[in-house]
Protein backbone atom coordinates (compact mmCIF):
# COMPACT_ATOMS: atom_id res chain seq x y z
CA UNK A 1 0.00 0.00 0.00
CA UNK A 2 1.46 3.47 -1.05
CA UNK A 3 1.45 6.29 1.89
CA UNK A 4 -1.34 8.26 1.84
CA UNK A 5 0.69 11.27 2.71
CA UNK A 6 2.91 11.12 -0.41
CA UNK A 7 3.21 13.79 -2.67
CA UNK A 8 2.75 16.49 0.95
CA UNK A 9 6.37 17.81 0.03
CA UNK A 10 8.51 15.94 2.23
CA UNK A 11 10.42 12.04 1.08
CA UNK A 12 8.48 9.18 2.54
CA UNK A 13 10.36 7.20 5.40
CA UNK A 14 9.86 3.82 3.91
CA UNK A 15 6.88 1.29 3.57
CA UNK A 16 3.59 2.44 4.93
CA UNK A 17 2.83 -0.08 7.63
CA UNK A 18 1.30 2.77 9.54
CA UNK A 19 -2.70 1.88 9.36
CA UNK A 20 -4.69 4.87 10.38
CA UNK A 21 -6.49 3.84 13.67
CA UNK A 22 -10.15 5.31 13.31
CA UNK A 23 -10.73 3.75 9.74
CA UNK A 24 -7.82 1.32 8.73
CA UNK A 25 -8.18 1.81 5.79
CA UNK A 26 -5.29 4.05 4.63
CA UNK A 27 -1.33 3.70 5.69
CA UNK A 28 1.33 5.94 6.06
CA UNK A 29 5.33 5.86 6.27
CA UNK A 30 5.95 7.38 9.90
CA UNK A 31 3.99 9.84 12.00
CA UNK A 32 5.52 13.00 10.64
CA UNK A 33 3.52 12.21 7.35
CA UNK A 34 0.44 10.66 9.40
CA UNK A 35 0.26 13.91 11.59
CA UNK A 36 0.03 17.01 9.23
CA UNK A 37 -1.31 20.61 9.05
CA UNK A 38 -4.25 20.89 7.51
CA UNK A 39 -4.00 21.68 3.91
CA UNK A 40 -5.54 25.21 2.58
CA UNK A 41 -9.52 25.10 1.32
CA UNK A 42 -10.37 25.66 -1.91
CA UNK A 43 -11.53 28.69 -1.51
CA UNK A 44 -8.20 29.66 -0.15
CA UNK A 45 -6.54 28.25 -3.53
CA UNK A 46 -9.08 29.68 -5.91
CA UNK A 47 -8.61 33.17 -3.80
CA UNK A 48 -4.55 32.94 -4.30
CA UNK A 49 -5.26 32.59 -8.24
CA UNK A 50 -7.71 35.47 -8.28
CA UNK A 51 -10.51 33.02 -9.54
CA UNK A 52 -12.56 32.82 -6.23
CA UNK A 53 -16.76 33.12 -7.16
CA UNK A 54 -15.89 34.14 -10.76
CA UNK A 55 -17.35 32.34 -13.83
CA UNK A 56 -16.67 28.48 -14.19
CA UNK A 57 -14.30 28.46 -10.58
CA UNK A 58 -18.14 29.53 -8.68
CA UNK A 59 -18.68 25.58 -8.23
CA UNK A 60 -16.03 24.68 -7.24
CA UNK A 61 -16.19 25.52 -3.26
CA UNK A 62 -18.79 25.43 -0.77
CA UNK A 63 -19.87 29.45 -1.23
CA UNK A 64 -21.69 28.28 -4.00
CA UNK A 65 -24.76 26.84 -1.87
CA UNK A 66 -27.97 24.60 -2.87
CA UNK A 67 -29.81 27.24 -3.54
CA UNK A 68 -27.98 29.39 -5.98
CA UNK A 69 -27.04 26.15 -7.73
CA UNK A 70 -31.08 25.87 -8.31
CA UNK A 71 -31.13 28.64 -9.85
CA UNK A 72 -28.33 28.59 -12.06
CA UNK A 73 -28.73 25.51 -13.24
CA UNK A 74 -32.29 26.49 -14.17
CA UNK A 75 -30.46 29.72 -16.51
CA UNK A 76 -26.83 28.25 -17.07
CA UNK A 77 -25.92 31.34 -16.47
CA UNK A 78 -21.88 29.98 -16.53
CA UNK A 79 -22.38 30.04 -20.66
CA UNK A 80 -23.43 33.02 -20.97
CA UNK A 81 -20.51 35.22 -22.33
CA UNK A 82 -19.98 37.03 -19.25
CA UNK A 83 -19.08 33.65 -17.79
CA UNK A 84 -17.46 31.34 -20.20
CA UNK A 85 -13.78 32.05 -20.07
CA UNK A 86 -11.26 30.69 -17.98
CA UNK A 87 -11.02 34.08 -16.20
CA UNK A 88 -6.95 33.30 -16.20
CA UNK A 89 -4.33 34.90 -18.37
CA UNK A 90 -3.21 33.11 -21.46
CA UNK A 91 -0.48 31.39 -20.54
CA UNK A 92 -1.99 29.53 -17.44
CA UNK A 93 -4.86 27.96 -19.81
CA UNK A 94 -5.83 26.32 -22.92
CA UNK A 95 -7.35 29.12 -24.92
CA UNK A 96 -6.80 28.26 -28.29
CA UNK A 97 -6.05 25.11 -30.60
CA UNK A 98 -2.69 23.04 -29.87
CA UNK A 99 0.46 24.09 -30.90
CA UNK A 100 1.45 20.10 -32.19
CA UNK A 101 -0.84 17.38 -32.84
CA UNK A 102 -2.08 15.27 -29.74
CA UNK A 103 0.00 12.39 -29.23
CA UNK A 104 -1.30 8.83 -29.40
CA UNK A 105 -2.30 8.75 -25.91
CA UNK A 106 -1.66 11.11 -23.60
CA UNK A 107 -1.45 9.07 -20.36
CA UNK A 108 -1.18 11.60 -17.19
CA UNK A 109 -1.75 15.37 -16.20
CA UNK A 110 1.62 16.08 -17.29
CA UNK A 111 1.44 15.07 -20.41
CA UNK A 112 -1.72 17.20 -21.09
CA UNK A 113 -0.02 19.83 -19.38
CA UNK A 114 2.86 19.65 -21.44
CA UNK A 115 1.17 19.52 -24.85
CA UNK A 116 -0.65 22.24 -24.13
CA UNK A 117 2.15 24.45 -23.19
CA UNK A 118 0.52 25.03 -20.05
CA UNK A 119 2.70 25.59 -16.32
CA UNK A 120 1.61 23.26 -14.22
CA UNK A 121 0.71 25.47 -11.20
CA UNK A 122 -1.93 26.45 -13.45
CA UNK A 123 -5.31 25.04 -12.02
CA UNK A 124 -7.08 24.07 -15.10
CA UNK A 125 -7.74 20.83 -14.49
CA UNK A 126 -9.79 21.45 -11.44
CA UNK A 127 -12.40 21.68 -14.29
CA UNK A 128 -10.67 20.00 -17.40
CA UNK A 129 -10.93 16.66 -15.72
CA UNK A 130 -14.52 16.17 -17.30
CA UNK A 131 -13.62 16.35 -20.79
CA UNK A 132 -9.81 14.47 -20.32
CA UNK A 133 -12.25 12.03 -18.39
CA UNK A 134 -14.08 11.20 -21.53
CA UNK A 135 -10.88 11.38 -23.36
CA UNK A 136 -9.57 8.85 -21.19
CA UNK A 137 -12.83 6.73 -20.70
CA UNK A 138 -13.24 6.70 -25.29
CA UNK A 139 -9.54 4.78 -25.08
CA UNK A 140 -9.78 2.11 -22.52
CA UNK A 141 -13.65 1.36 -23.75
CA UNK A 142 -11.80 1.16 -27.29
CA UNK A 143 -14.57 3.33 -28.39
CA UNK A 144 -11.77 5.21 -29.92
CA UNK A 145 -10.70 2.45 -32.57
CA UNK A 146 -14.45 3.06 -34.35
CA UNK A 147 -14.37 6.99 -34.03
CA UNK A 148 -11.00 6.75 -36.06
CA UNK A 149 -12.66 4.89 -39.13
CA UNK A 150 -16.12 6.91 -39.19
CA UNK A 151 -15.01 10.44 -37.23
CA UNK A 152 -18.04 10.50 -35.55
CA UNK A 153 -18.06 9.79 -31.79
CA UNK A 154 -21.92 9.74 -30.07
CA UNK A 155 -21.87 9.71 -26.15
CA UNK A 156 -24.20 9.31 -23.68
CA UNK A 157 -23.29 11.03 -20.25
CA UNK A 158 -25.17 10.32 -17.72
CA UNK A 159 -26.27 12.08 -14.44
CA UNK A 160 -24.79 15.46 -15.04
CA UNK A 161 -24.64 17.69 -12.53
CA UNK A 162 -21.71 20.57 -11.59
CA UNK A 163 -20.19 19.91 -14.93
CA UNK A 164 -23.25 21.52 -16.35
CA UNK A 165 -22.26 24.76 -14.91
CA UNK A 166 -18.90 24.53 -16.82
CA UNK A 167 -19.94 23.25 -20.26
CA UNK A 168 -17.36 25.94 -21.12
CA UNK A 169 -14.73 23.47 -20.22
CA UNK A 170 -15.66 20.84 -22.56
CA UNK A 171 -14.49 23.07 -25.76
CA UNK A 172 -11.45 21.16 -25.22
CA UNK A 173 -13.11 18.39 -26.44
CA UNK A 174 -12.35 20.20 -29.95
CA UNK A 175 -8.28 19.55 -29.49
CA UNK A 176 -8.43 15.92 -27.73
CA UNK A 177 -10.78 14.96 -30.87
CA UNK A 178 -9.42 16.45 -34.07
CA UNK A 179 -10.73 16.15 -37.03
CA UNK A 180 -14.12 14.09 -35.15
CA UNK A 181 -17.66 15.24 -34.47
CA UNK A 182 -18.53 14.86 -31.25
CA UNK A 183 -22.01 14.49 -30.20
CA UNK A 184 -22.54 14.02 -26.08
CA UNK A 185 -26.02 13.59 -25.22
CA UNK A 186 -26.70 14.72 -21.52
CA UNK A 187 -29.17 12.79 -19.41
CA UNK A 188 -30.11 13.44 -15.83
CA UNK A 189 -32.61 14.28 -13.52
CA UNK A 190 -30.14 17.41 -12.38
CA UNK A 191 -30.96 19.28 -15.92
CA UNK A 192 -34.17 21.71 -15.80
CA UNK A 193 -37.59 20.70 -17.35
CA UNK A 194 -37.14 23.96 -19.64
CA UNK A 195 -33.53 23.04 -20.92
CA UNK A 196 -35.09 19.83 -22.26
CA UNK A 197 -34.13 18.95 -25.56
CA UNK A 198 -31.76 21.66 -25.72
CA UNK A 199 -29.12 21.93 -27.81
CA UNK A 200 -25.42 23.48 -27.81
CA UNK A 201 -22.69 23.89 -30.05
CA UNK A 202 -19.48 24.26 -28.85
CA UNK A 203 -17.33 26.14 -31.81
CA UNK A 204 -14.33 27.81 -29.65
CA UNK A 205 -12.57 27.00 -26.57
CA UNK A 206 -13.09 28.93 -23.25
CA UNK A 207 -11.08 32.66 -23.90
CA UNK A 208 -8.82 33.86 -21.18
CA UNK A 209 -8.24 37.30 -19.77
CA UNK A 210 -5.77 38.61 -22.18
CA UNK A 211 -6.97 41.17 -24.50
CA UNK A 212 -5.05 40.75 -27.62
CA UNK A 213 -4.79 37.18 -27.61
CA UNK A 214 -6.76 35.24 -30.65
CA UNK A 215 -9.50 33.55 -28.68
CA UNK A 216 -10.82 37.06 -27.51
CA UNK A 217 -10.88 38.20 -31.53
CA UNK A 218 -14.41 37.25 -33.16
CA UNK A 219 -15.00 33.69 -33.10
CA UNK A 220 -16.52 33.94 -36.46
CA UNK A 221 -13.85 34.80 -38.58
CA UNK A 222 -11.23 32.82 -36.21
CA UNK A 223 -12.05 29.88 -33.58
CA UNK A 224 -14.77 28.97 -36.22
CA UNK A 225 -13.42 28.78 -39.67
CA UNK A 226 -9.98 27.08 -38.09
CA UNK A 227 -12.55 24.32 -36.30
CA UNK A 228 -14.20 23.96 -39.28
CA UNK A 229 -11.93 23.47 -41.83
CA UNK A 230 -10.86 20.48 -39.59
CA UNK A 231 -14.21 19.11 -39.74
CA UNK A 232 -14.37 19.47 -35.88
CA UNK A 233 -17.55 19.76 -33.89
CA UNK A 234 -18.94 19.37 -30.08
CA UNK A 235 -22.48 19.11 -29.81
CA UNK A 236 -24.29 19.29 -26.34
CA UNK A 237 -27.95 18.06 -26.19
CA UNK A 238 -29.91 18.26 -23.08
CA UNK A 239 -32.17 15.63 -21.25
CA UNK A 240 -34.22 15.70 -18.37
CA UNK A 241 -34.88 12.35 -16.46
CA UNK A 242 -33.21 9.55 -15.80
CA UNK A 243 -31.59 7.03 -18.80
CA UNK A 244 -33.78 4.08 -18.81
CA UNK A 245 -36.75 6.51 -18.77
CA UNK A 246 -35.35 8.60 -21.71
CA UNK A 247 -33.23 6.50 -24.02
CA UNK A 248 -36.62 5.67 -26.07
CA UNK A 249 -37.11 9.21 -26.74
CA UNK A 250 -33.36 9.65 -28.71
CA UNK A 251 -33.06 9.34 -32.11
CA UNK A 252 -31.84 6.26 -33.77
CA UNK A 253 -28.87 8.07 -35.71
CA UNK A 254 -27.71 8.63 -31.50
CA UNK A 255 -27.14 5.41 -31.01
CA UNK A 256 -23.73 5.51 -28.83
CA UNK A 257 -20.23 4.62 -29.07
CA UNK A 258 -19.70 5.39 -25.43
CA UNK A 259 -21.83 5.40 -21.75
CA UNK A 260 -20.05 7.44 -19.27
CA UNK A 261 -21.69 8.27 -16.00
CA UNK A 262 -19.00 10.69 -13.82
CA UNK A 263 -19.15 9.99 -10.26
CA UNK A 264 -22.10 7.83 -10.31
CA UNK A 265 -23.16 6.42 -6.61
CA UNK A 266 -24.64 2.76 -7.94
CA UNK A 267 -24.59 1.81 -4.57
CA UNK A 268 -26.45 5.03 -2.76
CA UNK A 269 -29.62 5.05 -5.82
CA UNK A 270 -31.87 2.46 -6.38
CA UNK A 271 -32.99 4.59 -9.64
CA UNK A 272 -29.54 3.02 -10.99
CA UNK A 273 -30.91 -0.46 -11.12
CA UNK A 274 -33.29 -0.22 -14.14
CA UNK A 275 -30.67 1.67 -15.79
CA UNK A 276 -28.06 -0.97 -15.62
CA UNK A 277 -30.18 -3.64 -17.11
CA UNK A 278 -30.36 -1.60 -19.93
CA UNK A 279 -27.11 -0.94 -20.69
CA UNK A 280 -26.67 -4.75 -20.25
CA UNK A 281 -29.38 -5.31 -23.41
CA UNK A 282 -28.02 -2.45 -25.40
CA UNK A 283 -24.49 -4.12 -25.08
CA UNK A 284 -22.60 -0.96 -25.24
CA UNK A 285 -19.20 -0.01 -23.28
CA UNK A 286 -20.16 1.86 -20.52
CA UNK A 287 -17.64 3.43 -18.08
CA UNK A 288 -18.41 4.52 -14.69
CA UNK A 289 -16.49 6.60 -11.76
CA UNK A 290 -16.73 7.65 -8.40
CA UNK A 291 -14.97 9.62 -5.44
CA UNK A 292 -13.41 6.44 -4.05
CA UNK A 293 -12.10 2.62 -4.87
CA UNK A 294 -14.89 1.43 -1.64
CA UNK A 295 -17.41 3.29 -3.47
CA UNK A 296 -16.65 1.39 -6.67
CA UNK A 297 -16.32 -2.24 -5.16
CA UNK A 298 -19.71 -1.52 -3.59
CA UNK A 299 -21.01 -0.72 -7.34
CA UNK A 300 -19.21 -3.73 -8.79
CA UNK A 301 -21.36 -5.96 -6.42
CA UNK A 302 -24.68 -3.46 -7.43
CA UNK A 303 -23.97 -4.39 -11.20
CA UNK A 304 -23.15 -8.28 -10.58
CA UNK A 305 -26.48 -8.79 -8.92
CA UNK A 306 -28.68 -7.62 -12.15
CA UNK A 307 -25.99 -8.63 -14.98
CA UNK A 308 -24.87 -11.14 -13.38
CA UNK A 309 -21.69 -10.65 -14.45
CA UNK A 310 -18.38 -9.17 -13.17
CA UNK A 311 -16.69 -5.90 -14.78
CA UNK A 312 -15.51 -6.11 -17.92
CA UNK A 313 -13.10 -3.17 -16.90
CA UNK A 314 -11.52 -3.67 -13.66
CA UNK A 315 -11.67 -0.88 -11.02
CA UNK A 316 -8.47 1.41 -11.94
CA UNK A 317 -6.98 4.77 -10.96
CA UNK A 318 -8.38 7.69 -13.16
CA UNK A 319 -4.97 9.49 -14.12
CA UNK A 320 -7.07 12.70 -15.22
CA UNK A 321 -9.02 12.61 -11.74
CA UNK A 322 -9.97 16.03 -10.30
CA UNK A 323 -6.17 16.46 -8.24
CA UNK A 324 -7.99 18.74 -5.57
CA UNK A 325 -9.98 16.50 -2.51
CA UNK A 326 -13.08 17.00 -2.24
CA UNK A 327 -14.20 19.31 1.32
CA UNK A 328 -16.46 17.71 4.16
CA UNK A 329 -16.60 14.15 2.33
CA UNK A 330 -19.13 11.94 4.93
CA UNK A 331 -16.49 9.31 4.29
CA UNK A 332 -13.33 8.48 6.46
CA UNK A 333 -11.47 8.53 3.08
CA UNK A 334 -9.40 10.79 0.67
CA UNK A 335 -12.14 11.12 -2.18
CA UNK A 336 -11.52 13.08 -5.77
CA UNK A 337 -13.98 13.77 -8.62
CA UNK A 338 -13.30 11.35 -11.27
CA UNK A 339 -10.82 9.55 -8.53
CA UNK A 340 -11.85 5.49 -10.02
CA UNK A 341 -13.11 4.15 -13.47
CA UNK A 342 -14.42 0.63 -13.97
CA UNK A 343 -16.59 -0.27 -17.04
CA UNK A 344 -19.01 -3.14 -18.14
Amino acid sequence: MECAGKGRGTRCMGSARRRCGRCGAVAYCSVSHQVCEKPGSRCSFLSKRGIHQLGMWMHECCCFDSEEATSSLASFDSLRSKDGGWNLLGDLCPCHGPISPISECLSSWFDYYEWRCIPLHSPVALLLHWPLTIYHAAHIACAWSSTVETRKLCIHYLGPEKELLQLAAFGELLALFPGVQVHIEFIGPAIPQQRDGEKIILCSYARCLDADCICNFSSENLSQIAITSKSTSVTLQLRSGLYHERYRDLAEDLFPHLIIAPNAGIAAYPSWLPTIELIKEMNVPAIFSDYCEEACHLAACCIKSVTGRSLSLPIQLNPFRQPMMVEDSALLLPCYSNCFLFGI
